[in-house]
């Protein structure tokens, strides 16, 4: 697991309206001075039901990294290789509570 401040590989829990879906998860962050907020982005591992769920439409969900707060995340189109691109805004899910960047 990597926990360096602007990127996280490891896992996480996708909360969905019917469960939570355990996750290996790539992320990286950047933040926005003139916005003063991080924009974050990254993808999941290959997941087949998870694919099947965005193709089907679904694009919200909440994300949780072991140690960090609930965040909401958006999910996109699936990749070639199967996994879920997800993103946000505001404090990327893996930074310990407390830490902001808005």
């Amino acid at each position: 697991m990597s926990t360096d401040e602007e990127e996280y590989r490891g896992p996480a829990t996708l909360q969905l309206d019917d469960g939570p879906v355990p996750v290996e998860i790539r992320m990286s962050a950047r933040f926005e001075p003139i916005e003063g907020r991080f924009r974050w982005a990254g993808r999941t591992g290959p997941h087949d039901m998870l694919r099947e769920r965005v193709g089907a439409g679904l694009r919200k969900a909440t994300i949780v990294v072991p140690g960090s707060p609930e965040t909401t995340v958006k999910l996109s189109d699936p990749d070639p290789w199967g996994g879920i691109r997800i993103s946000g805004t505001g404090t990327p899910p893996w930074f310990a509570e407390g830490v902001t960047g808005e």
